[in-house]
This record gives structure tokens, C-alpha cells and sequence, in this order.
């Protein structure tokens, strides 16, 4: 496969640079009733963090036992991750970003953490945090990233070469593609905020007037479909039926869904849950949507897991606030959480619904 051939150079020939001792705080001893439907212990303690519990249906999302851990920390600001499945020394692994790093981590199934790619931006961008942010990879086995500094999505060949997606929109510069995710036709869809310049929408190098979500066609085609103050973290739903996007902005702290067209266009963009009057501190972020239709959104405290009817069933909030999530492990049944300086994990009862 591809991608194991492109880690395995990668990994040989990269220095370890961290070695991890995975800890896990003790679980608590508090356990619901599992012939009520009632919620006997709302909040628990769990390991590194706390879990919420809102709805009873959340605890067949999340076990009463389940225990946040901590995987490794010390980095600047970590974002992106994604679960990459090959077959080899390590047999699984994590790719997240450290932004202001300006690296590319690789965190392995054995505990370990080594850069995949650095630097990702090579030069100077005065008040930028310059790294990559969300990671995916396509049917082929290449990881793709987008770029701050760069405004742009990259490629890794499978000759370990970088190559370019994307970079402009009818000859215009993007801002600082964000997050992106394939749907099953081959297109990709990504979201495009100005985070990567220095002033954002005041910016004299913004050549972009809207922030926008995209769909580039996998022949080359790039279709701007919609725009919101600051579009974020991005999923599909199991059918595809329906695109949901973050907003990350103070003043608008959303996600918004939209109906998705047989040709790929975004209709009907409507509010699917509104936390803007919320107490704690944190913007919507990155997000993922099980198999069952579930939305696992990062958000103000935490991690918030709507229905897809958009009942807030709970929430995993890990010691740092997160920015973003992944599910994958063996089973793919683990949920990677990037908060701030490190990278936390929870085990869980549902998978992703990506490819």
C-alpha cells in the first residue's frame, strides 16, 4: 500500500525525538444504572478531563467507564489529526499539526513521536502562525495538508516530493485553507477562513473577499459553494446527504448544515446548533461524524456530541481545550483529541463515518 511504503521511508529515516509513556488517571468508581434511563452521575471525572453526560443515549456513545488519556504534550499548538491505517513496524498511527511548530508530527501505536514533515513553511510571515492545520489522506495512500504560510493545500507524492492541490480560486490567492475531508466521488471539500494572514479579512494580501467553503472536482474544477464569517471543521454525513460546517467565530459560535446536490453543490444552509451564548471559553472547531450520524464538534470546553437531530447528548472535555479530533485505532474506535499542548485520547462505541 501507498501509504505504508511513504511512512516507512519516512519513519526510518527521521530521528525519534520523543519517547511517550502512555498515563491514564484512575477511572472513576461511579457507575450508571444500566436498567434506568435516568442519568444518576451527570458529570465525571474521567482520567485526564471530565465527561459530560446529557442524554442517556450518550451512554452508548461513550462508556461509563471510559477514561480520557493524555499521550503526549510540550507542543505549541496542535491541530488536525488523522488516523492513518498501514500494516508495518508501528501498525497504526496519528499525523497531527503543531502550528507554530511549523511541524508535522507523527504519534505511532508504539507510543512514540517523531516529525513527519519539517519545517512546512519555509521562511517569514510576521504575525502568522505559518504551519499546516488539518491533515487527510486520498483513496491512494497520499497525506494531504493545508498550509497557513503557504495558502494552500499540499500533497506528499509517493516519492516523498510535495506537490500542490490547491493554491487559487479564478486567479485569486485562497486565504489559509483550514480543514478538508473527501467525499466518496473523489471531489474534495474545504473550508478557507483568513486565519493565515496576519490582519484576516483587513489584510492587503487577502485576494479572496469571502470566507469560503469549497468543492474541487477531481478533474482540476474549483467551485466556491458557500460562505460564512469564519468556516472551520467540516464532515459529511454516513449518506453524504448533508455537509456540516464549524464557524469559529466570537461573535458567531455555530455549526451550520447544509443539503448536498447530486452534482456536489450545497443548498439550503441553515443553523444546526448555536452555542455563541455559552459560558466557557473556545470557538467551534474541528469535527467528525460517527457511522450512527452523530457530530463530534469541538466547541466551547470541549468536545460537544449532537444527534443528528442536533440534541446535545454530551460532552468529553480533556484537561486542555480542544481544537480538533480523529477517530481511528485499531478497531477505529478510539478518539484522538489535538488540545492546545497535547494529544489526548478516549476510547468509544462508534466509528467515523469518513473514508
Amino acid at each position: 500500500m501507498l501509504a505504508k511504503k511513504i511512512f516507512d521511508e519516512w519513519i526510518y529515516r527521521l530521528p525519534l525525538t520523543i519517547v511517550l509513556v502512555t498515563t491514564m488517571g484512575a477511572c472513576s468508581d461511579r457507575a450508571l444504572d444500566e436498567d434506568s434511563t435516568a442519568l444518576l452521575e451527570p458529570v465525571l471525572d474521567a482520567g485526564f478531563g471530565t465527561i459530560v453526560r446529557v442524554d442517556p443515549l450518550f451512554n452508548e456513545l461513550v462508556s461509563a467507564d471510559a477514561v480520557i488519556e493524555r499521550l503526549a504534550d510540550g507542543f505549541g499548538f496542535t491541530e488536525g489529526p488523522h488516523w492513518i491505517e498501514y500494516h508495518g513496524l508501528y501498525g497504526g498511527a496519528v499525523l497531527f499539526s503543531d502550528i507554530p511548530g511549523n511541524t508535522i508530527f507523527l504519534w505511532s501505536s508504539d507510543n512514540t513521536v517523531t516529525p513527519f514533515l519539517k519545517p512546512v513553511f519555509e521562511g517569514v510571515r510576521d504575525g502568522v502562525m505559518a504551519g499546516s492545520n488539518g491533515i487527510t489522506a486520498d483513496n491512494e495512500g497520499h497525506i494531504l495538508f493545508t498550509e497557513h504560510g503557504n495558502r494552500q493545500i499540499s500533497r506528499i507524492e509517493a516519492d516523498g516530493s510535495r506537490g500542490t492541490v490547491v493554491d487559487t480560486y479564478e486567479g485569486n490567492r485562497l486565504n489559509s485553507p483550514n480543514d478538508l475531508i473527501f467525499h466518496s466521488d473523489g471531489s474534495l471539500y474545504f473550508t478557507d477562513p483568513p486565519y493565515g494572514l496576519a490582519r484576516q479579512d483587513a489584510d492587503p494580501d487577502k485576494e479572496v473577499s469571502v470566507n469560503g467553503i469549497y468543492r474541487l472536482a477531481d478533474d482540476g474544477v474549483l467551485t466556491l459553494l458557500a460562505d460564512q464569517t469564519r468556516p472551520n471543521g467540516i464532515g459529511f454525513s454516513p449518506d453524504e446527504s448533508r455537509l456540516y460546517v464549524s464557524n469559529s467565530d466570537n461573535s458567531s459560535r455555530l455549526w451550520m448544515v447544509y443539503d448536498v446536490l447530486e452534482d456536489g453543490l450545497l443548498e439550503d444552509g441553515r443553523v444546526f446548533a448555536d452555542v455563541t451564548e455559552d459560558a466557557a471559553a473556545g470557538l467551534p472547531d474541528g469535527l467528525k461524524v460517527d457511522e450512527l450520524g452523530n457530530i463530534w464538534a469541538t466547541g466551547p470546553g470541549g468536545i460537544w456530541v449532537f444527534s443528528p437531530e442536533g440534541q446535545h447528548l454530551g460532552s468529553i472535555q480533556p484537561t486542555e481545550r480542544p481544537a480538533n479530533l480523529a477517530f481511528g485505532g485499531a478497531d477505529g474506535m478510539s478518539l484522538f483529541m489535538t488540545a492546545q499542548t497535547g494529544l489526548y485520547r478516549i476510547r468509544v462505541n462508534v466509528r467515523w463515518a469518513g473514508r
